[in-house]
């Protein structure tokens, strides 16, 4: 009775295969491949585009209530690829984030410090047993403003 190549590695987070691989981990890749979304972000000049694909999974959901685009600050946006669910989760994540930084510092959270905040709470995520890897890939876009520039940014 062989389970295939995973043979029990894939139950717990913390437990490495033979070929050096978390499993849990390629399971959340995988369910952001499987979710067949394409997201896209481009820099320009003095703006920032991003472009997702809308999906209405079943007719009986309403098409204007379906979306992979998120508002952190109100310069800071989000497009997320992936379980839905697991997006609203980090986009609820870095919403807290931004506030907690901006009480703190007293001016609005830069974008990539935004996005290694982010990462680095989704690495605690494969580091203990009691969590899960999100299976969503976000993209974080906004405008950064240092002195009197202001500076696209597209972080992954």
């Amino acid at each position: 009775m062989s389970r295939g190549s995973s043979a029990g590695y894939d139950r717990h987070i913390t437990i490495f295969s033979p070929q050096g691989k978390l499993y849990q981990v390629e399971y959340a890749f995988k369910a952001v491949k499987n979710a067949n979304m394409t997201s896209i972000g481009v820099r320009g000049k003095d703006c920032v585009i991003v472009v997702t694909q809308k999906k209405v999974a079943d007719k009986l959901i309403v098409p204007s209530s379906v979306s992979h685009l998120f508002k952190i600050t109100p310069t800071i946006g989000c497009v997320s690829t992936g379980l839905i669910a697991d997006a609203k989760n980090q986009v609820t994540r870095a919403r807290q984030e931004a506030a907690e930084f901006k009480y703190k510092n007293g001016y609005d959270i830069p974008v990539g410090y935004l996005a290694k905040r982010v990462a680095d709470i989704c690495q605690v995520y494969t580091q203990h047993a009691f969590m899960r890897p999100l299976g969503v890939v976000p993209i974080f876009c906004g405008i950064d403003m240092e002195g009197k520039e202001a500076i696209p940014r597209n972080m992954c």
